[in-house]
């Protein structure tokens, strides 16, 4: 994907059937759905094609951004430790 480095295909994939893919696939279908009804068409039965076309793209944006989101945490994370790591002093367990 154009917004993530290559660093980022170290890290596992994320499972396909996630939350933000199941909900934006959803919230495309229900787009297109909407788009039905604005136009004055049969909300259902029209455009079958273009309800699969919204909901695989909502789909295919869901899981790309939670790809994203993993890697942005992944990243604070490491920069995290590699502090941590670098300040032992800073942070001593607690004695007591």
């Amino acid at each position: 994907m154009a917004f993530l480095p290559d660093e980022s295909r170290s890290l596992p994939p994320p499972p396909l059937f996630n939350k933000g893919s199941v909900w934006l696939g959803f919230v495309g279908w229900l787009a297109s759905l909407a788009d039905n009804a604005f136009n004055q068409r049969p909300v259902i039965r029209a455009g079958v094609h273009r309800q699969i076309l919204f909901a695989s793209v909502g789909f295919f944006v869901g899981y790309q951004l939670v790809k994203r989101a993993e890697y942005v945490h992944a990243k604070v994370d490491r920069e995290m430790f590699e502090y941590v790591r670098h300040h032992p002093v800073d942070f001593q367990p607690a004695t007591g």
